[in-house]
């Protein structure tokens, strides 16, 4: 599973405005109800129940928001890059100015855990999350996240 399998250049957000974890997460929602057709309503509440179970920011400024929906035909990615970092809970105490949304289809079942592995493979690289943090185009963003991995070995 590559990251090219899960979003698309509208998935990415250059310049995400938002004050508070809440508001990301419901921005995202709305964006990606625009994505997948799903409910926006339906989304933010997977993402919110999800935060309860534990904070999704893994700390190093970045944080994977990730749920299962029902009719979700497949897996779908966002990604937006803050225009100013946010306190989201994350384990580190850092802000998150990286967020990579993750929704899967509630049949997904390892694909969902594959997805949410090699996603947070790519975000671990620190020469990775800092090219995106210098990249202010949508198009910067994608072709960044979706370089084949091969590509970035060294």
């Amino acid at each position: 599973m590559e990251i090219v399998d899960l979003i698309s250049p509208e998935g990415v957000v250059p310049n995400l405005r938002a004050t508070s974890k809440k508001q990301a997460l419901q921005e995202l929602a709305r964006r990606a109800a625009d994505l997948t057709g799903m409910q926006e309503r339906a989304i933010f509440d997977v993402l919110l129940e999800r935060e309860r179970l534990g904070t999704t920011g893994v700390g190093n400024g970045i944080a994977i928001p990730h749920g299962k929906l029902p009719n979700l035909p497949r897996l779908h990615g966002l990604f937006a890059r803050l225009e100013k970092p946010i306190n989201f809970d994350s384990i580190d105490e850092q802000p998150v100015d990286l967020i990579f949304l993750l929704l899967a289809p509630e049949s997904a079942g390892a694909d969902h855990l594959k997805a949410l592995a090699r996603v947070s493979r790519l975000l671990r690289d620190k020469s990775t999350c800092e090219k995106l943090r210098g990249t202010d185009s949508a198009e910067g963003l994608y072709a960044l996240l979706t370089e084949s991995p091969a590509s970035c070995a060294a």
